[in-house]
Order: structure tokens, then sequence, then C-alpha cells
């Protein structure tokens, strides 16, 4: 009872932070917009400034959803990961549907003398990133039914991650310069490129994906006893598995298509999360990694934007230079790395 507690009030300081990182977020910018003046265009009610409603109502706040949607679904498919495989270091990208993304994205933009000449329309470039990661699900879901080590599936993704990234390299060597700065670009990764059709979308999917993703909460806690407690605790291993996959390649996949590949958020969060709610009950880890995961996003985007200024660093950039230090941070306060 006294550690339920503790949890009610941790979320209670998560879900404050939120808020505080949501508003903070949406207030600045190249342009500061006072709170005041923000919670009346909130409530669709006219500010001092025209240009102050068009600002946060067509751009900030659909990119402050985006940033809600892409960290608590990174968050979530890390913790999913690295229970499924007992790994500390599996992420949402290493059963390589990003890079499967990734390779869809570069055969639109690299290789658009072979394909006719596709227009590079954002939908296009969303439906090729999907288009892309949902061909690596589907190979990984066919390799994985001759399967029965877990530890075979991550080796499998890491390779079709390879092949993508290959061809991806092969791809590069015969574009032109001009075609190179648009695939690299979107590499950065951009939270503020969508409008609210395309929010909508993404927000269902990723909701699905969330109600999905709490079928595995008990088999997840028997996953952490080993495979053959699980076994023996009446849990479907190859549903789990099957479950955990479809949830994670989901996730990691339309986000990558929406939002371009961003780094070290799945693989951060659920770290944190950790040490913040010292638990292995699932029950309490999926909606911690997702409330991290949004702050987390939310802050690095409020850094990227660079506030007062014209300019706004890449998301992934941002995300990598907050991101890497914080898992060798863990490492090394981990003596034994499987503690983690």
């Amino acid at each position: 009872m006294k550690a339920s507690k503790t949890y009610i009030g941790t979320f209670g300081l998560l879900l404050f932070f939120l808020l505080l990182t949501f508003f903070t977020n949406l207030s600045l910018g190249s342009i500061p917009i006072p709170i005041e003046e923000l919670l009346k265009i909130l409530f669709l009610e006219d500010s001092s400034k025209e240009s102050w409603n068009y600002i946060v109502l067509n751009y900030r706040l659909p990119k402050a959803l985006t940033a809600l949607l892409v960290g608590s679904g990174l968050g979530v498919s890390g913790l999913l990961m690295q229970t499924l495989f007992r790994n500390p270091l599996a992420g949402p990208f290493v059963l390589g549907i990003s890079a499967g993304a990734s390779l869809g994205v570069a055969l639109l933009i690299l290789g658009t003398s072979f394909l006719g000449g596709l227009s590079l329309t954002h939908w296009n470039l969303v439906g090729a990133a999907s288009t892309g990661s949902f061909f690596v699900l589907f190979a990984v879901l066919v390799a994985i039914k001759r399967i029965k080590n877990t530890m075979s599936i991550l080796i499998i993704g890491l390779m079709f991650g390879s092949i993508s990234a290959a061809i991806i390299n092969v791809l590069s060597y015969f574009s032109s310069a001009e075609k190179l700065q648009q695939f690299v670009f979107w590499s950065f990764g951009s939270l503020g490129n969508l409008n609210w059709t395309e929010v909508l979308l993404f927000g269902i999917v990723v909701v699905c994906c969330f109600l999905l993703s709490l079928k595995t909460i008990k088999p997840l806690n028997s996953l952490l006893l080993g495979e053959n407690y699980a076994i023996s605790m009446g849990v479907d291993l190859k549903k789990t598995q099957y479950l955990v996959l479809i949830c994670t390649s989901i996730l990691t996949g339309i986000i990558t298509a929406f939002a371009g590949p961003i780094a070290f958020v799945g693989l951060t969060v659920p770290h944190l999360s950790k040490l913040m709610f010292p638990t292995s009950n699932h029950r309490i880890l999926l909606p911690a990694t997702a409330l991290v995961g949004t702050i987390l996003l939310l802050l690095c985007d409020t850094i990227a934007q660079l506030p007062g200024s014209a300019y706004s660093l890449p998301i992934n950039a941002i995300t990598s230079i907050f991101g890497a230090p914080i898992v060798i941070w863990l490492l090394v306060r981990k003596k034994d790395s499987r503690r983690l």
C-alpha cells in the first residue's frame, strides 16, 4: 500500500511536468507567446495578435501533439522490446523496422529515376516509409514461424537493418547531391510537418497500439522470470511474441513514417522510468514510460527550437545528444548491466 501511494505521487509529479513542458513548448520559439495569451488561444478566444492564433493552432499545437505521440510511442516500444528480449540495450529499432522505413524513403528520393519520377509530396514520403517498414515486419513475422529462440529473432532483425542500410548506401553513392541532401534532411527527423488530419490519423494508430500493448502486461510480467516459467504459468509464448512484435513494429513504422527516425528515446526512456518506478510490474511501467517519453521529447523539441532564434536544430541530434550520455551513465552506474 505504501509503494502504491508512492507511485501515485510520482505519477502526479510526472503529469505536472507534462503540463509544464507542454505549455512551455507552445509558448517558446522564434516568437515567444505569453502564457495568458496562449490560454486564450487554446480556449478558442481571440488573442492580442492574430498571428499568434495562426502560429499556435496551425503549427505549434500540432507539433506538440506529435511530440506527445512520438515520445510515448517510442517509450512503450522500447519497454516491450527490452522485456521480450531481456536485453537492456534492445530498442524499438532493433528489428530493422525503422531501417526498412528509411529504405522506402531512400528508394523514393534517391531512386526516383527507377520509379518513374514520383513527386516528393509529404504523403508519398509517408507511404514509402510505411511500405518499407511493413515489408520488413512481414519478413520478420515469416522468419519467426520457424524460430523458437527469441534471441535469433533479434539477430534476424539486425540483419534486415544491415541489408537496408547497405542498399541505402548504394543508392546514396549513385544519387545526385540534391537528392542526397533531401534524404539527409528527412533522416534528421521532424515533428513540425504534420497537419491536423495527419495528427488525427497518427493519433488513432498510436492509441490502438497502446490498447494492444495492454494485452501483453501479464505475459511480460511472467517472462521476466524466464521463458520456461512463463510457459508453466500458461503463457502462449508465440502469441506473446507476435503481439509484442506487431505492436512495436507498427508504432516504430508509423512514427518513422510521420516524424522520421528519432534516436535514443526508445532506448533511454524505459531505463529512466525504472529509476523513477523501482518495480517490474508492467501495469505501472507501461504508463510510466509513455509519460516519461512524452516529457523527454517535449523538452528536446523545446531546446531544438532555439527559443528567441529563427533557427531550429534537428530533433534527432538533440535526442542523441541527451540520450547517449544517459545510456552511458546508466551502464557505468550499474556494475552488472543485466540489472538495468
